[in-house]
């Protein structure tokens, strides 16, 4: 079997609904015959990519160790592709009972492009196609979606290719003012051989996913209920993989 057909999945972490993440990240990636798919719920399995294979990750405060960190871009740098959704670049610490997110691993942040900071509450936001000829995004149209908002720190030398605009309030997070700007939905990063697709939307939380803070919340879907999101996810999943995004 050939490399591009290696897949890693990790979907794992706090605040969200993994389950239903890792469910809907599987069947998309069962389209795909040919795909050997590996799954773990946290960075301790890196032993299973290859490098020309894929890497796709769903988490939320989940930080990998030194060790994982060289391994990550050790893959990277011989050409595999990571494509990061939703919160794979937070790292969430609590300050005087509010969520307070600093950059705690900047060697993993270097690799991401990007280092989450807050978000606003959950809101309609309007995102833009900014670049039109890469596969990824030839096609899309703009689009308006529910979901988190993330307003991040970024690296430079990000492809943008979804954006939104952003100022505002995004309280309760200690980091809780932030100007107008274009803020980054969807971009591409290369790093040495490889290269890193990020996509910030995708929150996704179940009913329990906020114990013991919170014994019950609302049931949130977000994007998940946006054919357009499914279809960026299912071309984000094929360029993992190695294959034309159309």
């Amino acid at each position: 079997m050939a490399d591009r057909s290696q897949l890693h999945l990790v979907v794992g972490g706090k605040y969200h609904d993994f389950n239903f993440a890792r469910l809907e990240l599987l069947k998309l990636l069962a389209e795909h015959d040919d795909a050997n798919v590996t799954t773990a719920s946290s960075y301790a399995d890196i032993e299973h990519l290859t490098p020309g294979g894929g890497l796709v990750t769903y988490t939320c405060d989940v930080q990998p160790s030194e060790a994982q960190v060289t391994a990550l871009g050790n893959f990277l740098s011989a050409g595999g592709r990571w494509f990061a959704l939703h919160g794979t670049n937070s790292a969430i610490r609590w300050l005087d009972g509010r969520p307070d997110c600093p950059d705690v691993n900047p060697a993993l942040t270097d690799m991401l492009g990007s280092q989450f900071r807050a978000h606003p509450p959950i809101h309609a936001f309007d995102v833009h196609v900014v670049d039109r000829a890469h596969d990824l995004t030839k096609g899309l149209r703009d689009f308006r979606v529910e979901d988190e908002l993330y307003l991040s720190t970024d690296r430079p030398g990000n492809r943008p290719l979804l954006v939104t605009q952003f100022g505002g309030d995004a309280k309760p997070f200690t980091q809780d003012s932030w100007p107008h700007a274009e803020r980054l939905v969807m971009y591409l990063r290369t790093y040495g051989k490889g290269e890193v697709l990020y996509l910030t939307l995708g929150h996704c939380r179940g009913k329990y996913d906020l114990q013991p803070m919170i014994e019950e919340t609302t049931i949130q879907r977000c994007s998940w209920q946006s054919p357009l999101f499914y279809e960026i996810v299912r071309r984000g999943l094929r360029w993992a993989l190695g294959k034309p995004a159309l």
